[in-house]
């Protein structure tokens, strides 16, 4: 059976060698005579994957000691209520940049909770840009300030983090996790779905600074208390096991074939491929401000929409699947995660401009 080049926005493709392993492992993980599908997550055995699975994530994003590893359920979309009912409880302020489709969606959460103000908008301009900030309009005294540092659906991306001086930085990070090495002490929490580059959906990973933790309100939901997640090593109930499996796969991974400047090193690479492409394409264009441009996600559209609906057509028939863009935005989206191999994009590009020509 051939393999096609999945360029989904996620669930996404994973490492060919992880999935083998996984294969490999399904009847009898390490000789326990069980898949870790079946296995109970109070074992012995399964303690040594999920804490193996945050010693590596720790090792491989360096992450410092004062921050806690929580391996959740939920998807990025529970974070939504989770952080201001985790942190907006001291002035009951917390500012929001809105880059795109998430960030408004938090935002909109939020406002449930407290004083949640849009510092920064880009929808005037559909999102294709990062918008600019002003300094001055950050309050001091918020109690957050939150991003969605790479944007899935329009392709923009913060090529640098927003001073917050003492204000702790909060940043979804769903689509860029793992993706390149990250200061992970510049954030007071990080998070983000598994299934873009770490795991098969139902994980969502939240990486916060311990002394954020603890001042959840009264009326937190246990599940979305991060001190009682904490306290009891992401396990209070059962995890997500399997995809937690998957991700200390994907690590193993990371770490075997370079780390995280190797990722980047061959995810810029793999975008440059294409956006150079695109730059000098007659028929595709890329919407999306330069300097804003996501090394993951990266959208195009044709001159028509006939084009766009005959590209997204013949693409899939060539084995090029799920490159059709979000349903708010349409045209093109090719979601060139880690597992994509330079060979995909490139054998992209090439069909693009057999198609060009084709249909010029």
């Amino acid at each position: 059976m051939s393999r096609v080049y999945n360029f989904s926005a996620g669930p996404s493709m994973l490492p060919e060698s992880v999935l083998n392993r996984a294969a490999e492992e399904m009847l009898d993980y390490k000789g326990s005579g069980q898949s870790v599908m079946e296995m109970s997550h109070r074992s012995k055995v399964y303690e040594e994957i999920i804490f193996s699975a945050r010693d590596l994530f720790k090792e491989v994003m360096n992450i410092p000691d004062n921050y806690k590893v929580l391996f959740l359920q939920g998807g990025a979309s529970t974070q939504f209520a989770a952080i201001p009912l985790n942190f907006m409880n001291g002035s009951g302020k917390a500012d929001y940049v809105l880059s795109g489709q998430f960030s408004t969606k938090a935002y909109q959460e939020a406002q449930k909770y407290g004083d949640v103000r849009a510092v920064a908008s880009s929808k005037t301009d559909n999102f294709s840009r990062i918008p600019d900030l002003d300094k001055s309009q950050f309050r001091p005294d918020a109690d957050y300030f939150y991003i969605c540092q790479n944007n899935t659906i329009f392709g923009t991306r913060f090529s640098g983090l927003p001073d917050t001086g003492d204000v702790p930085l909060v940043a979804d990070v769903s689509s860029c996790f793992l993706s390149e090495p990250m200061d992970v002490s510049k954030y007071g929490v990080m998070y983000g779905g598994a299934q873009k580059n770490i795991a098969p959906a139902g994980l969502t990973v939240v990486i916060v600074r311990e002394d954020l933790l603890g001042k959840a309100r009264d009326i937190t939901p246990t599940m979305l208390d991060y001190k009682i997640m904490a306290d009891n090593d992401s396990m209070y109930n059962t995890p997500p096991c399997y995809p937690i499996y998957i991700c200390k796969l994907v690590l193993e991974w990371i770490k075997t074939t370079g780390g995280l400047e190797a990722m980047r090193e061959r995810n810029v690479n793999k975008a440059s491929i294409l956006y150079d492409y695109l730059d000098r394409s007659e028929m595709f264009t890329n919407p999306v401000l330069p300097r804003d441009r996501s090394i993951m996600n990266v959208t195009f559209v044709a001159k028509t929409e006939e084009l766009n609906k005959k590209f997204c057509a013949e693409a899939e028939k060539a084995g090029f699947v799920n490159i059709k863009g979000h349903r708010s935005v349409g045209g093109m989206r090719a979601s060139i995660y880690n597992a994509m191999p330079v060979e995909g994009v490139e054998k992209l590009v090439e069909f693009m401009a057999d198609f060009e020509k084709a249909n010029a």
